[in-house]
């Protein structure tokens, strides 16, 4: 029975509920009183059910699809401008005993070349990482109890914060671990993690199982209910995320969608972050073999429909998907991505010398700084801000000045001085010449006065040496 209140995994993300929902939005497809309505609906930015969005997401009308675009964009704007917030993953070890079918970490693999980082080597990736210009990092790691140990990510969080070369600072380091239990929470939240991200992969149970038949990771329901774990160990921001093509989208749409619903339900929060990523190449992975790919438009589509139904929520891209997917999709909702990313293990100070201990091939292969050339050009804020984070803007705090249209006062101005730091220590000289650009035109944009002539003042001393203002 669907129950979005409860705590078991097959109550709050229930099959029958999915596929009576997927029943009814085939059935409506093609429904223009209804579909025109939920659009109009839509417009006061208050989002939409996970059945509503599937009427949505199936509407087979053209000139709807396109308001639909439309107001994805118009949504995306209100709420988070033309900013996008830039990080970059940091692959710890690539040691697991799961046995997923789709990662080239599983257990059987003896193809991939394992590798664990040393405190040392995560110092040397860290400091290639700063030089690079990042400040926010993802970690990354395969669930291994006895190479990685709670206690091991632990001590590399306090090893990477604590580095600090040049003008380089991680001033944020995301964790995307596996399900634990409230104590390892906690005590990531003690070590001042930001958000805590998992993917759930599928939400099919049935799929599930059959994709994960070995390891911890098998057993669904422990899975599933670990942003709730993590929410009672005290981490205020998680992030959630499928990786499409493992199974129908359409269902993993919907379950995603019941999964927001139901951390807003019971914890009065959804997700910080909803991530899209589909399935890659990897060592001994071929994703031909999973038959549930899904094209191009039919991704741009997933993307405008979630920001319609969780409009308050940061979304994000990877460098899994190409220059041109990530540009059709940064105006329908995506607000982070991340550039010059390595997915192997001590990648970016080794410079890809052990490719073969990769997650998945990475198809936007550039650096950090083309692709922030590149946004700039595009009209976008490329922003390395981590304030919010650090003034404690985060959970229901951070949602609730994102809801009331205030989180804009702080994000423009924190975002146009950060791109002043990038720009002032590792930016080329084109790169530099866009983002001064784009610093003088969107200055003009800060509604108050008083913030406008504080961030001006910053601007002017990052240029004489001075670093790490925030609003």
């Amino acid at each position: 029975m669907y129950d979005v209140m409860s705590k078991k995994a097959e109550e709050f993300i229930d099959d029958k509920e999915i596929l009576e929902t997927l029943k009814y939005a085939k059935q409506n497809k093609s429904n223009r009183e209804l579909i025109e309505s939920l659009i109009n609906r839509a417009e006061d930015c208050k989002g939409l059910s996970h059945r509503e969005a599937a009427v949505l997401l199936d509407c087979d009308l053209p000139d709807l699809n396109e308001k639909m675009y439309s107001l994805a964009k118009r949504i995306k704007e209100k709420f988070y401008g033309n900013r996008i917030v830039m990080f970059a993953p940091l692959y710890l070890s690539n040691y697991c005993v799961n046995g997923c079918t789709y990662c080239p970490y599983h257990a059987k693999n003896k193809h991939i070349c394992r590798k664990k980082l040393t405190q040392e080597e995560i110092r040397r990736e860290v400091i290639a990482l700063q030089d690079m210009g990042h400040k926010r990092l993802a970690l990354e790691t395969g669930e291994d109890p006895v190479n990685n140990p709670i206690e091991y990510v632990l001590e590399s969080i306090k090893t990477i914060y604590s580095i600090k070369h040049k003008n380089g600072a991680i001033r944020r380091v995301n964790v995307n671990i596996a399900a634990t239990t409230v104590e390892n929470y906690r005590k990531l939240k003690e070590a001042g993690i930001g958000t805590y991200i998992l993917f759930q992969e599928t939400y099919n149970k049935k799929a599930y199982e059959e994709l994960h038949p070995t390891g911890p990771k098998s057993n669904y329901a422990y899975h599933t209910e670990a942003m709730d774990r993590a929410m009672e160990g005290g981490i205020d921001d998680v992030g959630c995320g499928v990786l499409f093509g493992l199974n129908l989208y359409r269902y993993d749409f919907v379950g995603l969608l019941m999964h927001a619903e139901h951390l807003e339900a019971v914890m009065g929060v959804g997700p910080h972050t909803i991530s899209v990523p589909r399935i890659r190449p990897a060592d001994d992975i071929d994703p031909d073999e999973f038959t549930n790919a899904i094209d191009d438009d039919t991704f741009a589509k997933i993307v405008a429909v979630l920001r319609i139904a969780v409009p308050y929520t940061g979304m994000i891209i990877s460098t899994r998907e190409s220059q041109k997917t990530r540009e059709k999709v940064l105006d329908l909702g995506i607000s982070q991505i991340s550039g010059g990313s390595r997915t192997s293990v001590g990648g970016y100070a080794d410079k890809g010398e052990e490719e073969n201990s990769a997650q998945f091939d990475v198809e936007d292969t550039r650096t950090l700084d083309e692709v922030v050339n590149w946004l700039l050009k595009l009209g976008y804020i490329p922003s390395f801000c981590t304030a919010c984070y650090r003034e404690g803007r985060t959970g229901d705090r951070f949602m609730s000045l994102v809801k009331a249209g205030q989180i804009a006062n702080c994000c423009l101005p924190n975002a146009l001085m950060t791109l002043k730091e990038y720009l002032e220590d590792y930016a080329s000289e084109d790169t530099v010449k866009w983002g001064e650009e784009v610093i003088k035109k969107e200055i003009e944009n800060i509604t108050n006065e008083k913030v406008k002539a504080i961030a001006k003042q910053h601007l002017f001393d990052l240029e004489g040496g001075k670093r790490d203002f925030r609003f």
